[in-house]
């Protein structure tokens, strides 16, 4: 049986191109997303949601909450508590303007697709029920860009709760693809009080699943995932509870995965580096296997 692994028609005839030259890579815009987790009683749980099968960009396939970086997430005047912006340049290997805009863009993101705010009235606080009509007036207003995160929580007299994040991972979109992103995967605990809703246009269909539950529905083929997805859904089935893997984030390889194509014996060879589980091997008039 196939696996849920998905993979755009248009792949090979891009990968071809792209070997001999005829297409131009575009550059990968910054993007983050959202392991967020909570504990059941049978381990944790963590939150996908379906994208729209009309999607260009992933249709049908289970995700995490995010986005890319919105240009204002770099905003000096962002309140912030936790690790410092020093901290995380150096975790993400960037500097710390692009820091902070990734770390933005992954609450932003999270507030806008989940209704889920990791924010906090004081450094050590976090809100509780993020529903009502005012709440969602503000979040409508984010997502059309109408309100930037700093004048949200500027407006709301909150602070960014940094230290609820950790980063997870970080997987460069091939060059053969239309649509790139460099993005930065993190994981996040639910906040007591918090739940979350299917705020997102761009999804049909949200679920709370146990990883390794997730992950079997992948193997079995009635999951669709990226590889990043399904990479670290797996990365998650060790830990028996949601606050062990976020502990266990500032250990993570932050080392970007990104997909490399190439010709060998008459057949296109796509792999991801360290990750073989997803190397195709595409014949030159044919389907991948």
């Amino acid at each position: 049986m196939a696996n849920g692994q998905w993979y755009p028609a248009e792949w090979p005839e891009r990968i071809r191109a792209l070997a001999e030259g005829t297409l131009v890579p575009v550059a990968p815009r910054r993007a983050a997303t959202v392991l967020l987790l909570k504990d059941t009683g049978r381990g944790p749980a963590v939150h996908m949601l379906r994208r729209r099968a009309s999607m260009a960009f992933a249709g049908g396939a289970y995700a995490y909450p995010g986005g890319g970086v919105d240009p204002r997430d770099d905003d000096h005047q962002v309140r912030w508590a936790g690790p410092t912006r020093a901290w995380w340049a150096n975790r993400l290997g960037v500097d710390e303007p692009a820091a902070q805009a990734i770390v933005c863009a992954a609450v932003r993101e999270t507030y806008e697709e989940a209704g889920v705010l990791l924010a906090g009235p004081a450094p050590d606080a976090v809100v509780g029920d993020t529903t009502g009509a005012e709440w969602e007036t503000d979040r409508a207003a984010l997502v059309a860009r109408e309100l930037s995160f700093a004048e949200f929580l500027d407006r709301r007299g909150l602070v960014l709760r940094s230290d609820l994040l950790g980063a997870w991972a970080r997987w460069i979109t091939p060059e053969f693809e239309s649509r790139r992103y460099d993005t930065f995967f993190f994981v996040a605990v639910l906040p007591e009080g918090q739940r979350t809703r299917n705020a997102s246009t761009e999804a049909d269909h949200t679920v709370w699943i146990a990883p390794a539950e997730a992950a079997a529905g992948y193997d079995q083929g009635e999951l669709t995932m990226m590889p990043p997805t399904i990479a670290t859904l797996r990365g998650l089935i060790p830990y028996g509870s949601a606050a062990e893997a976020l502990a266990a984030a500032p250990e993570r390889d932050l080392t970007a995965v990104l997909a490399r194509a190439g010709l060998a014996d008459g057949e296109i060879v796509l792999t991801w580096p360290g990750h073989e589980e997803f190397t195709k091997h595409i014949p030159t008039g044919g389907a991948p296997a």
